[in-house]
């Protein structure tokens, strides 16, 4: 299993940036997909949720209006699209799958949201 994040960048506050997950190694459009995040001194915390086969969706309520997850089953693909990013918004970001009973993790990509 391999996940490779990208998308991350430095973006002023109110702008928007769209995160991209690139998944191998499972049957990926069988497996609900998840966008996590960690700033500096914090716990790791769910961000947003996507099931396999109805693509039902779940945020954390600091980001729901504004973080749209989703996914392209063709390409093998997880999005995050963040828009009126804030400060606090500020992390690294991390793809995340449930397969065979283990987690797996990309190895990040990094958020920060700054004037």
């Amino acid at each position: 299993v391999q996940l490779v994040e990208s998308g991350g960048d430095l973006v002023q506050p109110g702008r928007s940036l769209r995160l991209s997950c690139a998944a191998s190694g499972f049957t990926f459009s069988s497996y609900a997909m998840s966008w996590y995040r960690q700033a500096p001194g914090l716990e790791r915390e769910l961000v947003a949720r996507i099931t396999s086969f109805y693509g039902n969706t779940n945020y954390a309520d600091s980001v729901k209006g504004r973080f749209t997850i989703s996914r392209d089953n063709a390409k093998n693909t997880v999005y995050l699209q963040m828009n009126s990013l804030k400060p606090e918004d500020t992390a690294v970001y991390y793809c995340h799958v449930r397969w065979a009973g283990k987690d797996y993790w990309g190895q990040g990509t990094q958020v920060t949201v700054s004037s």
